[in-house]
């Protein structure tokens, strides 16, 4: 059942996603930022966590799932640290993922030959 969760509620997000840049002027950015802010957001406000608990990697792998992750680092290093956590928490909370990203991405144009679109 878990893995129907996921995967329900992760297309949600992605349908939810599509239709509004498809019935909206904003430009991709503008929603990405929509997205981390609102997960930051509703992980501030407490929502988040047992919307994760319910839908696992349909909540914490799209954006959503970033911005709350880079929330709940900040709230750690604030806890730890004090005002200097503000600016720390959010790179240590999610430098495994950066890094990932960047990795994956730097191979994967090395094995396939990346195109401009036209």
């Amino acid at each position: 059942m878990d893995y129907i969760n996921a995967f329900w509620v992760g297309g949600l997000i992605c349908a939810l996603v599509q239709i509004l840049m498809d019935k909206t002027k904003m430009m991709p950015g503008r929603i990405m930022v929509l997205l981390v802010c609102s997960g930051a957001v509703l992980g501030a406000v407490g929502i988040y966590a047992p919307f994760q608990e319910y839908a696992g990697a349909g909540a914490s792998v799209p954006l959503l799932g970033f911005g709350n992750v880079l929330w709940k680092g900040v709230k750690e290093a604030v806890d730890a640290e004090g005002f200097l956590g503000i600016f720390m928490g959010g790179f240590k909370a999610s430098a495994v993922g950066i890094s990932a990203a960047l990795i994956f991405g730097y191979l994967a144009s090395l094995i396939f030959q990346p195109k401009m679109k036209k």
